[in-house]
């Protein structure tokens, strides 16, 4: 899934957008969510900026 990288040693790990934390953590419930819910239709990449315009409410996810 997203988020998630193997590097040469055969260690995974997982990379999470400071942003993406902030978004979620925010007090607002309503932002939070929508962050959520976009990011839980990702599949392959993070997309930041998808995820910036669910928070501001641009699109209902």
């Amino acid at each position: 899934m997203c988020g998630w990288l193997k590097d040469k040693y055969g260690v995974s790990w997982q990379v999470v957008p400071a942003a993406l934390t902030e978004m979620v953590s925010d007090p607002d419930p309503e932002k939070s969510e929508r962050v959520m819910k976009a990011l839980l239709q990702t599949k392959s990449k993070i997309d930041i900026k998808t995820l910036m315009e669910a928070y501001e409410g641009k699109f209902a996810y």
